[in-house]
Formats: structure tokens, C-alpha cells, sequence
């Protein structure tokens, strides 16, 4: 039974903090938005004019840079991904200019740090509007901020292409303006782990599980989704339990978790508490024949490195992105990234970026002239019309903005992550099961 039925969802006070901040939004809106903000920093210098300086779209006008609006987590419990999504962006807007900017307009990003915090992300993306006058804009990280950003973006009718915020909550308010960069929302990115589970034979199927997610937006869903459908194939729930968002110490979780001997263990974890969870699970020396987590395991270096090399080995997870993906572009983000960044593996949140941008680059390019002005509304009409190849792959949307495609699933093996499913994307045959004891 979940034992976190009988209290109060955060997710359901996070959906009344919306509704206020939704009206703090028009109110910061109409008034031409804040002045207390963050300072704006510039990244992918573009040319000086004083078209720039004022915000002009400055149509017609080659030297004019596009300036593109973005609010990001760079501190608070979300910098770990949103300076990963920092990276992303920063890939893009070399690439981009390098190759003689967008509709021949050069393009200069416009970053604030919103701290992670939800009246912050509002501040930013008013200010971002009415007083930077930015041309465009790219979405933050996370379901939790996407939420007010989306609600600012759409009072204001501007096209907010977001890297992470597929949290069903967000296209409850029916949004035009608003698009999620990768293939699906949240309740849909297990599927691909539970169709793996419902094919393995019988004598290597999980006869009980256990449950345990963070109270956010985006991952809680994931794990709801796929308790529901594992207790539907008969997999029985032997635990099950919400903890929240600023919660550190796993350490008890880990211990119930290791009382009741489940078979699977599926965790909606972001990242700080992925890692948090292996950890206590290795000190109480429990390891789970199949491992499930959101997002963490996708963070490559920083995730091996959290929980200890070699720990990695066997964990699955669902994710938007491989970095042996033949996909257009992949390539060149590599090569940007590793450039910028030194060599190593990308996070998923810095590909999801990237691709969030060219969605965005599409869509500009789909209903601009060669370097004349953005027009938000054609844009928002074009993406709801038409796909758009990223380095994710092929990305397109219902009217509200949900995604409309399948997640990849993930495991680690042998140090390195694979895709296992679907099969016309996998990088191996091969599955690691059971997983190996703990390092």
C-alpha cells in the first residue's frame, strides 16, 4: 500500500503556489515587469548596435543580435542540472554563430539565475520581457519552475521551448505558447522500463518492488506511472513512499526499503538524492536484483563518481539522449561541448538544452526572413504544425504542447551507459540482470 496516501501532496501546494504566482506573473506583466532581478549576463557575444542595447528586434537589420531570453537554476537545489543546461545553451549559441547566426542575425543570450526559486523565475522572465526586450525566449530547468515561467510566457504570447518540464500539471492549464524538448511527459517515461519488465521471462520478472520518489513534479509522476502498471502485470508494491524535495539523508528509506526485500527498486530522483540513495542502500548492504532511477544515472561522470565507480553497473533509466546517437547534429554538440567544457560525456540536461534551442531555432527559421524579426505568434502556430529533427531526434506536439514520441531506456554496463530499448535505437543486445552486488 502507498504509504504516502494519507498526507498532504506537495505537488497539490505546489499547484496552489502556481495559481498565485500565475497572478503575480500578469501583475508583473502589466506593470513592465521588476527591476530587482538578477543582473542579466551576455553569453555568445554578438555584434554591438544600438538595436542591441535598446532590445530592438531591428528588422531588416543584419548587425542586430537576436537576443534570447533565459532563466536558469545556477544556485539553490537546482544548479547541479541547470548549470549542465547553462552548457547546453552556451553549445548551441557557438554552433549556431559559427555557422552565421540565426536567419543571418548573430545571437546573444541573456542569462539570470533564478536560484531555483519559483517567485524568482517570474521576476526573471517579466524582466527578461519588458525590460531586457529580449527577441525570444529558452525555459528553465525543471517542472517546478517551468510552471510560473510557462504561465509568464503565455500572458505575454511568447514561444517558451523548455529542456525539462514535462510534468502533466503544467499542460493542465492548456498552454499554446508553451513546448516540452523532449520526447514525452512524465507519466510516459516508464513505459519504455515497463515493456522491458513485461518481456523478460518468468523466472527473471520482479515478484515485488519498491517505490520511492522525491516530491516533484516531473519525477513523482514517473514513479506513480510505473507502480501502477507493475502492480497491474502483478509485481506486488512491498513499499512505497514520497519524501521531500529537501530531504538529504535517504538513510532511512534505504533501511525499510532493505526490511522488505523487494525484488526492484524504482526511485524518481533527481540527482543529489539519486545519489544519496545508492549510498545509504550500499552502507545497509541491500542490492536489488533491478534498479530503476530518474534522471541521476544519466549524469554520467558526476553520478559514477557520487555513488562510487563501479556501483553504476546494472542501474536502468529512462532518458531523452545517447551520446552514440547517429542523430543530425550530435556530432558537432560534441565536439562543442568537450571544446568548451574538456572531454567527457555530456549530461542528458546539457543535450536536452541544446535541443530545446534548435527547436526554438526551427521555429524561428520556419516563419522569419533572412535577417528580418521574430514573430512569436507564426512560431507557436508552426511548431504545433510541424516536427523538428534535434540532436534528441525527431520532436513534435499536440496543441497544448505535450511531446508525442517514446523515452530511451538506459543501464549501465561494463562503465559505460547503453540504450536498450527501443530495439531501432539500441546500442546493444545485451541487458545486465541480475544487477551485480554493490562495490
Amino acid at each position: 500500500m502507498n504509504q504516502a496516501l494519507g498526507r498532504p501532496s506537495r505537488r497539490i501546494r505546489a499547484g496552489a503556489l502556481v495559481s498565485s504566482l500565475a497572478v503575480a506573473g500578469l501583475v508583473l506583466s502589466a506593470c513592465g515587469g521588476s527591476s530587482d532581478s538578477s543582473e542579466a549576463t551576455s553569453e555568445a557575444a554578438a555584434p554591438a548596435s544600438s538595436a542591441a542595447a535598446s532590445g530592438d528586434a531591428g528588422g531588416g537589420d543584419c548587425a542586430a543580435p537576436l537576443r534570447i531570453g533565459i532563466s536558469l537554476p545556477l544556485t539553490g537545489d537546482f544548479s547541479q542540472p541547470g548549470g549542465e543546461a547553462k552548457k547546453g545553451y552556451d553549445a548551441w549559441a557557438e554552433n549556431i554563430n559559427a555557422a552565421g547566426g540565426l536567419i543571418g542575425r548573430q545571437v546573444e543570450l541573456v542569462i539570470l539565475d533564478d536560484a531555483s526559486s519559483q517567485e524568482q523565475v517570474v521576476t526573471d522572465y517579466n524582466n527578461l520581457i519588458s525590460n531586457e526586450k529580449v527577441d525570444l525566449l529558452l525555459g528553465t530547468f525543471s517542472s517546478l519552475l517551468n510552471f510560473p515561467a510557462s504561465t509568464v510566457a503565455e500572458n505575454n504570447q511568447m514561444v517558451l521551448v523548455a529542456p525539462a518540464g514535462g510534468s502533466p500539471k503544467i499542460f493542465e492549464a492548456n498552454p499554446t505558447y508553451y513546448f516540452f524538448a523532449q520526447q514525452a511527459t512524465a507519466p510516459n517515461q516508464a513505459n519504455p522500463f515497463v515493456e522491458m519488465i513485461a518481456g523478460l521471462p518468468d523466472d527473471q520478472k520482479p515478484k515485488t518492488a519498491a517505490f520511492v520518489t522525491q516530491d516533484d513534479p516531473f519525477a513523482a509522476p514517473v514513479i506513480e506511472s510505473m507502480q501502477s502498471q507493475l502492480e497491474a502485470m502483478g509485481v506486488e508494491t512491498v513499499y512505497s513512499e514520497v519524501y521531500p524535495p529537501e530531504t538529504t539523508n535517504l538513510q532511512p528509506f534505504a533501511s525499510k526499503i532493505a526490511d522488505a526485500k523487494p525484488d526492484l527498486i524504482a526511485q524518481g530522483a533527481v540527482f543529489e538524492d539519486g545519489v544519496s540513495l545508492v549510498k545509504s542502500l550500499v552502507q545497509v548492504g541491500y542490492s536489488p536484483n533491478i534498479m530503476f532511477q530518474t534522471s541521476a544515472p544519466s549524469n554520467g561522470a558526476q553520478f559514477t563518481d557520487g555513488i562510487g565507480t563501479g556501483n553504476e553497473e546494472g542501474i536502468f533509466y529512462a532518458v531523452s539522449w545517447s551520446e552514440k546517437a547517429p542523430t543530425p547534429g550530435n556530432a558537432e554538440f560534441l565536439a562543442t561541448y568537450n571544446a568548451q567544457n574538456g572531454e567527457g560525456v555530456p549530461a542528458e540536461d546539457a543535450a536536452d538544452a541544446y535541443a530545446a534551442a534548435e527547436v526554438l531555432a526551427a521555429a524561428v527559421e520556419g516563419t522569419s526572413e533572412q535577417c528580418g524579426t521574430v514573430d512569436n505568434v507564426a512560431m507557436k502556430d508552426w511548431l504545433h504544425a510541424n516536427p523538428v529533427t534535434t540532436i534528441l531526434g525527431d520532436l513534435s506536439w499536440d496543441a497544448n504542447g505535450r511531446p508525442q514520441g517514446d523515452f530511451l531506456l538506459g543501464q549501465w554496463q561494463s562503465g559505460e551507459t547503453q540504450i536498450v530499448a527501443p530495439a531501432a535505437a539500441a546500442t546493444t543486445d545485451a541487458l545486465v540482470m541480475p544487477k551485480p552486488a554493490w562495490q
